[in-house]
């Protein structure tokens, strides 16, 4: 299984209705970051579960999910999350 893989089974979580996740880790190899094997991901989903949910919590909920991989196996991740109505 793929760190992306890993991801996105990790978002299942959410009950997403859409969910793109790019890897963008080769735009920054010798990138300081990118020494230590973590990725640099972009990440757009929606989900009923950020209805009514501010940004910042949205955030949190996707960090949540995705746990320690935070910490290894993601560098960066840039989070677009919306809910249903918003898209």
């Amino acid at each position: 299984m793929t760190i992306a893989d890993s991801i996105l089974d990790k978002l299942a979580l959410l009950a997403p209705e859409s969910i793109e996740l790019l890897d963008e880790s080769g735009q920054h190899l010798g990138h300081e970051g990118a020494k230590g094997g973590g990725g640099h991901y972009q990440l757009i989903i929606v989900s009923p579960a950020f209805t009514n949910k501010p940004l910042q919590s949205r955030h949190r909920m996707v960090y949540d999910a995705l746990g320690g991989m935070m910490d290894k196996e993601i560098h960066a991740l840039a989070i677009k999350a919306y809910a249903p109505d918003e898209i």
